[in-house]
């Protein structure tokens, strides 16, 4: 198995939305609902296609714990951490 060694950036936008989901466990509607009610930003590469970053990924896994095991709502959700800053 050869290795590349290459170094991305955390915050390098590099993750489609399809394997987003697949990662995190998040439906893709809903990642399109907490990029709409902007708990996460994801860049954008033309004008449908969502770029996440490493450090988005981490976020969302965060997000879906809330969802998940806390029971919370996006809303409740985008309160929580705008106030973890």
């Amino acid at each position: 198995m050869a290795v590349f060694g290459l170094k991305i950036s955390p915050e390098e936008p590099v993750y489609v939305i399809g394997v987003v989901c697949k990662l995190v466990n998040i439906p893709v509607w809903t990642l399109r609902q907490l990029d709409k009610a902007g708990v996460v930003t994801p860049k954008r590469a033309g004008k449908k296609n969502r770029l996440y970053s490493l450090k988005d990924l981490k976020r969302l896994e965060y997000v879906h714990y809330l969802m998940e095991k806390k029971r919370v709502n996006i809303h409740g959700v985008k309160i929580i951490l705008e106030r973890e800053g």
